[in-house]
């Protein structure tokens, strides 16, 4: 059976808790600052105009992410593939939504809100790091923030050290992109090893 309903999916699941809803607010509070400044990874959601979605990861040093005021924020753009699908879909539809993580921390930071794309030189220069000043900065200005509850990371334990995954039980992921456009594409391309593809991340970052 499918639920295709507004109706059959409150049956399923029942009204949301009181506290649950109270909780989004319209701006940065001093919580909202200080987990932010926590801060060394954040996971953008945006979507194009037809609705086809992205999640893009970005990280940096523990509050890379800059804070304006109570309503705007900035997040620096790093060198990537260049296939700047996050920053395509800011164009398309001004809007983003970000995750924030913190290493230790069950609990998430979730804010939604409108984004453009800034080349203002002050708004550079409060992005650059000691590796670089960044091309350009994704400005966003909050509409909604509230904090997620641990439960999906307490369930996957994702902090506990003696259930990380061993490296070698997957090949390097250039080596399974090998694999996929050989089979899906039917090209082939070469492929680095995951002391190769390490070192040419550490020359980039």
């Amino acid at each position: 059976m499918l639920i295709t309903t507004l109706p059959a999916l409150r049956q399923l699941y029942g009204p949301a808790r009181e506290r649950s809803l109270k909780k989004e607010i319209p701006a940065l509070d001093t919580h909202a600052v200080r987990f932010i400044g926590l801060s060394p990874f954040v996971v953008l959601a945006s979507s194009d105009a037809d609705g086809h979605m992205d999640a893009s990861p970005r990280g940096g040093d523990a509050g890379f992410v800059k804070l304006l005021d109570a309503q705007t924020l900035l997040v620096p753009d790093a060198p990537g593939n260049n296939r700047l699908d996050t920053l395509e879909n800011i164009i398309a539809t001004g809007r983003l939504g970000l995750l924030f993580l913190v290493p230790g921390f069950d609990e998430t930071l979730r804010i939604n809100g409108r984004a453009v794309l800034s080349t203002d030189p002050a708004d550079l220069a409060l992005c650059a790091d000691a590796r670089r000043t960044p091309a350009l900065a994704i400005r966003v200005t909050v509409a909604s923030v509230y904090l997620h509850c641990g439960k999906s990371l307490m369930r996957s334990q994702l902090w506990d050290a003696s259930r990380h995954a061993d490296r070698a039980q997957l090949p390097s992921m250039a080596e399974m992109m090998r694999d996929q456009i050989r089979a899906f594409k039917g090209e082939e391309i070469e492929a680095e090893t995951q002391a190769q593809m390490l070192e040419r991340y550490r020359q980039s970052l």
